[in-house]
This record gives C-alpha cells, structure tokens and sequence, in this order.
C-alpha cells in the first residue's frame, strides 16, 4: 500500500476494511438477485472500483455534498446510506432511500448530502458546481461539493464546462475522475489522444493529484489532501482514480471487448481482498478477526435481502408524489 509506513487509528482501518466488504459483498449479491428476477430494469456494477467509492467518501463529511454516478453503489454506501434501505431500493420497495422509485441508477439521500446520481454521463458535474455555489455565497464552512465521473465522461462538454466554471468562480468542488480503461465497451486510447488528464486539469488552471484507485488508503489520502484545500478557499481539484471494473458495463454487458486474460489479471488486484492482506501483514489484524468482519458483512447483506423482499411494493397512488417541488 502506498501509506504502509503511516500511522492511523485501528478502528479506522477495521472501518474501511469492513466498508470495502459491504460494498463487495453489496453487489455480488445484486448481481445474484438479477439474474433471479428480482432487480427491475437494469443496473451497473462496479465490482473492483470499491476502493475509489470507500477511500474517497472516507475523506468526506457527512455534510459534504455529494453527486453520484449511475454506477453508484459504493459512492452511496460510503457515504452512509443505510443498506437496508439500499437493498429496498433496487428491490423496488416503498421503504427504500428513494421510495422505490430510482433503483440502481438513482439513488439520493438529502440527510447523508447526496444530492442524487444521474445516469446522463457528466450532467452531475454542473450540478456540482452549482452546490459549491451555494456553499460560497452562504459562506458554509468546512464543506465541499463532489461529483464522481468515469473516463467515458471526461470528454462530455458538461465536465468540461464545469471545470472551467469552478476554476473561474474559484468553487469548492473536487471533481473525481474513476478511470476504469473503458467509456462502456470503448477503450480509452480508443478516443483520447492525451490519457494524462492531468493535463486537462492544467489546461483550467485548476490542481490536480492522480493515485491508484484499488489502493483505499492511497485513495482517502489524496481526497483528504484536495478536500482541505478546496475549503481553504483555493479552489476546485481534479482526483484522477486509477482502478478496473471487472464487472461488465451493465447486466447487458457480453465483454465482448476485452479478454478473459485482461479480466483475470485486474481480479487479482482486487482492492478488497489487497486491504485485507495489508491489515494481516501489517499485524493490524489477525486471520480470525478478518473472518468474523467478513461473516458479520454477509449476516448483514442477507439480513437486508430479506427486509427488502418482506417490504410491500410502492403503491400506484404515490406515482407523482416526490416527483413535483412543493
């Protein structure tokens, strides 16, 4: 790990750890419901980006205003969506965080500051600037505004315009770029000449910093770094996230773009399973004790699968309601 020599509560790190296997844990067992019938519609996976989720929302206040991708699970949990209602909510039931009604690719929690995932690629990056704005011109301390995007949004004019917009008004928004090789089944050399996006980032005159996204103290470490300077009043910041999605795009998704080798090789760099072997090698934790948060995280995935599907289903009645401003 890229902080082996840093010096960090135990509790902390047991609190990561077990947030990367509830995150894991999350969705492979979304991904088994799938396939079972039981999440509508579609959903995206982002099985081996839960470090990029977990690190960044680590180095987050819970006021800290937050936008979503549509591959937002871990982004969500991270940053303290209760799981009980996350399973409600890609079950479709009343209970869930939003009623039922936005599933995978929607999820906003108002009391934990997010604001909302979008499934428009790069339309959450304006929407950020404009939380910052509400953040400076009310003169709130302490809080940034966040918007996560992946290598196949980096090039929508939206992300453009709005880093250009932060860096111009002087906003506090970390911008959060999960570059994961592929903008859906397109690679990225496939449509980016330049992949130094720190260069982009310069181009804006706005700072950036690039860390590996399958390292989660690596991660909260850089986020932690950029949040204290966004509130200091110096500006927006780009967080390049290395990482690999080893899942496919969506439930879709054949992988039909990439080999079986390519895959193989990223699972082994699994960021769940290489904080865990860092806690054991760092005699930070023991195998038993590694065991028995692991056993604890599936008690409680299980114990949400069946909240979830004794929830009742949204009623017809309720179809406008949350959906007009009162």
């Amino acid at each position: 790990m890229a902080t082996k020599n840093k010096k960090y509560d135990r509790d902390f790190l047991l609190g990561l750890m077990e947030k990367l296997m509830l995150v894991r844990k999350f969705e492979e067992k979304i991904q088994w419901l799938f396939a079972q019938g039981f999440v509508y519609g579609t959903t995206h996976l982002g099985i081996g980006e839960e470090a990029t989720g977990v690190g960044t929302t680590a180095a987050l206040k819970k006021d800290d205003y937050m936008l979503a991708t549509h591959r937002g699970h871990g982004q969500a949990i991270g940053k303290g969506v209760n799981i009980n209602d996350m399973m409600a909510e890609m079950l479709a039931r009343e209970p869930g965080v939003n009623r039922g009604k936005g599933g995978s690719m929607h999820i906003a929690d108002i009391q934990n500051g997010i604001l909302g995932a979008n499934g428009i690629l790069g339309a959450n990056a304006p929407l950020a600037c404009g939380a910052a704005l509400t953040i400076k011109m009310k003169n709130i301390p302490d809080r940034v505004s966040v918007a996560f995007f992946g290598d196949g949004a980096s090039n929508e004019g939206a992300v453009h315009e709005a880093m250009n917009l932060a860096s111009v008004w002087n906003l506090p928004v970390l911008f959060v770029l999960t570059e994961n090789k592929y903008g859906m089944s397109t690679p990225l050399d496939k449509v980016v000449k330049e992949k130094d996006f720190n260069k982009r980032a310069a181009a804006y005159g706005m700072k950036s910093l690039e860390v590996d996204g399958n390292d989660v103290l690596a991660v909260y470490e850089a986020v932690s770094k950029a949040r204290k300077y966004a509130v200091e009043g110096n500006g927006p910041v780009l967080i390049i996230e290395h990482t690999y999605r080893t899942s496919g795009h969506s439930k879709s998704d054949g992988n039909l773009y990439r080999t079986k080798e390519e895959i193989a090789e990223w699972k082994e760099k699994n960021p769940t399973k290489r904080f865990g072997d860092y806690l054991l090698s760092n005699g930070i934790i023991t195998e038993a004790e590694l065991k028995e948060i692991d056993e604890r995280v599936q008690k409680k995935i299980d114990d949400a699968v069946e909240y979830a599907k004794s929830c009742p289903q949204p009623s017809v009645d309720d179809l406008e309601k949350s959906v007009y401003a009162e």
